[in-house]
């Protein structure tokens, strides 16, 4: 290992202890650190910097590019203390226009269009399950794509059925339930992989790869997208649909079943803040203004509430 690849190590397990959130810069760094040692770079510049972080592999405006640079910045003070020669790049080389992202809401069609697609079109069958159980797992289970990735073999309870996120976003851990359905789908993604991965490089992962390791974040992303293409999803929408998009989606589903249940829904939402690892319940409601339907549903429960008010 090159001696910024060991730093780099170093970097990300102090701000592991720290709580902070790795699932960008633990996929991205690695990747600035390899870009520096193929071009013969030794230490952190500016150039590299900004060269490394508006590669051409995003669309243009978006916010990947002035994220690539946080994290490098990052890294870049923590270097600035090690080697003196280190030169941290200053904010606002690249704007960062933060903007809440209207998500694209799946209807449980489009969710099984989708599962489908890929036990349909991917030819591996090892790679194909993985998909197809991935997606479904999203799907019910609201979690984030990285926490599926890192989920672990002895992660799942089967006896209670309940799933265990370690140590996620803010360094929070939390249970997650599982429907029988999600346990039986589960359980024969499990057999298919004993199968066809029976000595895989990542034994503890639950979800492989074709080379046996963990699930790589880009690659799924661009099946993804393929899928959504091939299935004809997101055709005439404002924003194509992402795999993001099923984690609003599970929480879009919820509260709608909780207005049409007539629950109190602001007693609930607390509960969903934990469910879904918020840090606090006011990133929760956001999801309010997702759907129209859900606009609809707190507008007809805010006037009923000022006539009772009235009355």
């Amino acid at each position: 290992m090159s001696a910024l690849g060991s730093h780099l190590d170093d970097y990300l397990r102090l701000r592991r202890s720290l709580g902070h959130d790795l699932a960008g810069y633990r996929r991205l760094l690695p990747r600035f650190v390899a870009y520096l040692e193929s071009a013969g770079e030794q230490f952190v510049t500016i150039e590299a910097a900004l060269a490394w972080s508006q590669q051409p592999d995003a669309p243009a405006g978006s916010t990947v590019h002035p994220y690539r640079l946080m994290a490098v910045r990052g890294f870049a003070r923590y270097m600035a203390g090690i080697d003196p020669r280190t030169e941290v790049p200053p904010r606002g080389l690249i704007a960062m226009r933060v903007r809440w992202r209207p998500p694209f809401i799946y209807t449980e069609q489009d969710i099984v269009a989708l599962m489908s697609q890929a036990h349909r079109s991917i030819p591996h069958p090892l790679r194909a399950a993985t998909v197809e159980t991935l997606i479904g797992l999203l799907a019910t289970t609201g979690m984030r794509i990285g926490e599926a990735i890192r989920l672990d073999r002895t992660d799942i309870d089967w006896s209670s059925a309940v799933l265990l996120v370690r140590q996620s976003k803010f360094g929070k851990s939390r249970q997650l339930p599982l429907t029988s359905s999600a346990l039986r789908a589960l359980e024969s993604y499990a057999q298919v992989r004993e199968a066809l991965s029976p000595c895989p490089s990542c034994p503890e992962s639950f979800f492989v790869s074709l080379r046996g390791t963990r699930l790589d974040y880009s690659t799924i992303s661009r099946t993804f997208r393929k899928l959504c293409r091939d299935a004809g999803l997101g055709q005439g929408a404002a924003r194509p649909p992402r795999i993001h998009d099923l984690r609003h989606t599970f929480a879009v589903h919820t509260l709608l079943g909780w207005y049409r249940e007539n629950a109190d829904v602001q007693a609930q939402l607390p509960l969903l803040s934990t469910y879904l690892g918020h840090r606090e319940p006011r990133n929760t409601y956001r999801y309010l203004s997702a759907a129209p339907e859900l606009l609809a549903f707190a507008a007809r429960r805010l006037e009923n509430t000022r006539q009772e008010v009235r009355s």
